[in-house]
């Protein structure tokens, strides 16, 4: 399979896409090329017939097959936007389709490619797990596998995208940055970009608990992860290809991680320019041009960013809006210890100032003092140290909370549970992926001997759902409790020393 980089020209220039995609705009994003110092481009892959890129690739794969292989029917493993381009390159040529999906996809996903007339079979966390059934499939029924990523055809079709960017941007161009999942719209549109204009950067990027692309070129080889982050469902890849990644080795400059926070920050961003909503993996690419920017400390560059999907479950945005201050770093989460006395409520507002609250939770707890959970927006993080000492400086101690996943994820909605009659409380935070019946099976696997003394879920789509967990175990049952742990098969972090516990839930 494995193709010399400059017959990517030829397969790209002859590339059939165009009969099932569009040439998409390449539109400057105003609102953020100010901020940011930079001019950004942004490619706008969200607005194909399928709301992504991935119709390039698989048509183009399709287009090429013989009609006896079209009567046999296709196979796809996808997590989800790949599904939609086999399902409507299926329809436009007249064959059978049937796609291997994650049991976590976003339900938007599914609905699309069974409304084009394919089969959805949902099976597993990740691609990885869909391609191993959907191998199983193959093997069974003698239908054609259409790769997502891995395969020549498709990684030229997905280079359309580039051979359009140079197209539409013939001046002066920086760095083009690219969400990579198993690499084939990278692959593609680099194999491009550097063939005619070599100074082109071209960077990746990808979350940070989804980077197979980033650790593979760092050691040299493939790696292959044990679990990836499912937030940005359509990059949730544990292993990148053969193929892809030998082109990206060549032509790749960089790979830039950025997390959630970043990437609900950037969905925002585009928001507000386009009055578009991407979905996570869509808005990869912005918030990658965003880090490197900032990391490198360049201004007055012309940068690109592939919008590359906007499949997004609409119960996903009160999660995306919630993070999306604080990834930007327009929102600061304080920790103030405030004395119990008439006026103290009094002071400390007025030494926050002219700042928007954006939450304050506050109970009693204390004749002497007590704890207040407040939320400010900001417009830099060293506006946050000064507030800090100002406070300090004025008897208020506080505790900067924003880079606390436990404050942030569930004790700004538990703020007042002190409970001071519960003894040997364990603190745990858990994750497992979201999809229906998990919070049932997290619950009756926690039926045990000990009790829970706390329990927060909520849902935030189709995120990992996040709980956090109370038990009262006593020291005698640590090996116990630890031998539980380890049997529960969920990755778990334990908070017990945690500062926003300690303030606001602990005994």
């Amino acid at each position: 399979m494995t193709q010399p980089q400059n017959h990517y020209l030829e397969r790209i220039l002859t590339a059939r896409v165009y009969d099932a995609a569009i040439e998409t705009p390449l539109e400057l994003a105003p609102n953020l090329s100010r901020r940011i110092g930079n001019q950004v481009l942004l490619k706008r892959e969200d607005m194909q017939p399928v709301f992504s890129f991935k119709i390039r690739g698989a048509y183009n794969k399709m287009v090429k097959l013989s009609r006896s292989e079209l009567d046999r029917g296709v196979i796809a493993a996808s997590a989800g936007n790949h599904a939609q381009g086999v399902a409507l390159s299926a329809q436009k040529l007249g064959c059978r389709a049937t796609i291997v999906m994650p049991a976590t996809t976003p339900r938007i996903k599914v609905d699309a490619v069974t409304r084009r007339g394919a089969e959805a079979v949902l099976v597993g966390d990740s691609y990885s797990d869909c391609y191993l059934h959907a191998m199983k499939l193959v093997e069974e029924s003698g239908a054609t596998f259409i790769h997502p990523f891995d395969d020549p055809d498709v990684i030229a079709g997905q280079g359309t995208c580039g051979m359009e960017i140079m197209m539409q941007h013939p001046d002066p161009l920086d760095a083009v940055f690219i969400p990579v999942g198993g690499g084939g719209l990278i692959a593609g549109v680099a194999a491009y970009i550097k063939r005619l204009r070599p100074e082109v950067k071209i960077i990746g990027v990808e979350p940070t608990d989804a980077n197979a692309m980033y650790l593979s070129l760092k050691l040299g080889e493939r790696v292959n992860l044990p679990q990836v982050g499912i937030f940005a469902d359509g990059v949730a890849v544990k292993q990148v290809g053969e193929e892809t990644f030998r082109l990206c080795q060549e032509l790749v400059d960089d790979v830039i991680l950025v997390d959630t926070d970043a990437m609900c920050a950037a969905i925002k961003d585009v928001f507000e320019d386009t009055r578009s909503i991407l979905e996570p993996a869509g808005a990869l690419a912005v918030a990658g041009a965003k880090a490197w920017a900032a990391r490198e400390k360049v201004e007055g560059q012309t940068l690109v960013a592939i919008t590359s999907g906007a499949n997004m479950n609409f119960d996903r945005l009160r999660y995306v809006a919630e993070q999306a201050e604080l990834g930007e770093g327009r929102e600061a989460v304080l920790a103030v210890t405030v004395p119990e006395k008439p006026g103290a409520f009094r002071q400390f507002c007025g030494l926050v100032g002219a700042r928007n609250v954006t939450e304050f939770n506050y109970r009693y707890s204390a004749d002497d003092k007590a704890h207040v959970f407040v939320g400010l927006s900001i417009q830099n993080r060293s506006e946050v140290t000064e507030l800090i000492e100002k406070l300090a400086a004025n008897g208020l101690p506080a505790t900067d909370l924003t880079d606390n996943e436990l404050a942030k994820l569930h004790v700004r909605h538990l703020v007042g549970g002190h409970a001071p009659q519960v003894t040997n409380e364990r603190l745990l935070r858990f994750e497992f992926p979201e999809r229906p019946g998990a919070l049932l099976n997290f619950l009756e696997n926690m039926s045990v001997g000990w009790n829970i003394s706390l329990f927060h879920y909520r849902n935030h789509g189709a995120d990992y759902g996040r709980i956090l967990v109370g038990i009262q175990v006593p020291p005698q049952d640590d090996a116990e409790f630890a031998a539980f742990l380890d049997k529960l098969g969920y990755p778990y972090w334990i908070e017990t020393d945690n500062e926003a516990y300690k303030l606001f839930l602990g005994s």
